[in-house]
């Protein structure tokens, strides 16, 4: 729906705003997607912002009522992973298993495709299945030596799952993969590399403040 000139400025403007702080300063960005909300709710935009700002303050079950929202109003299958995710977060995973197998998964493109298994594997470990969600890791995707935008997450969930089932060589191979992909530092694989190899990073600054309090003041 169209909103009057001014009306819509002031929409855009919060949902700028949202954009901009939802990594960083996720409760900033919520407050602003609740005023964009309170201004134009019946805007497809603004209840899907909305939606994953309350997603990113873990507020699950307002995020998924938003996305629920916009989904009615677009007809898109979109948003379909990120609200199993939703269901993972208010502790039902099997509800998010039950999407993975609706067709809506279907007509998801390749990358939602990617993150609706992301999701499934999430939720199979939820469930404490560790083997089935290796299973539900294991794809072309994977295997693939193309670098996609979700290589990097799909090689460290790998990884990751591989590490708690106890299988660390092939975690570390795999972390190493995630690395190698991650060109945006989208991942702490670096981090959990180094872990498994034993190596430990002191902070410096910390490390100078303990020296100088075992000396003492020098002018005592």
């Amino acid at each position: 729906m169209s909103l009057p000139k001014t009306l819509a400025e002031d929409v855009a403007r919060n949902l700028v705003m949202v954009a901009k702080l939802i990594d960083e300063e996720p409760e900033k960005a919520y407050a602003y997607s609740r005023i964009a909300l309170r201004l134009a709710s019946r805007v497809a935009a603004v209840r899907e912002a909305a939606g994953f700002a309350a997603y990113a303050t873990q507020k699950y079950a307002e995020a998924l009522a938003e996305f629920r929202a916009a989904r009615r109003m677009t007809g898109s299958v979109e948003l379909w992973p990120v609200m199993a995710d939703c269901e993972r977060g208010l502790g039902r995973p099997e509800r998010a298993m039950a999407m993975a197998g609706e067709p809506e998964v279907q007509k998801l493109d390749k990358a939602g495709q990617v993150e609706m298994r992301l999701v499934a594997a999430g939720a199979r470990r939820d469930m404490g299945q560790l083997d089935a969600a290796i299973v539900t890791l294991q794809s072309p995707e994977l295997a693939s030596n193309s670098v996609q935008p979700w290589t990097a997450r799909l090689r460290y969930a790998y990884a990751d799952a591989l590490l708690e089932a106890g299988r660390d060589a092939e975690a570390r191979e795999w972390f190493a993969k995630a690395l190698e992909a991650d060109k945006d530092g989208s991942t702490d694989a670096s981090d959990r590399l180094a872990e498994l190899d034993g190596v430990e990073f002191v902070d410096a600054a910390v490390e100078e403040d303990e020296v100088t309090e075992a000396d003492g003041d020098p002018q005592d």
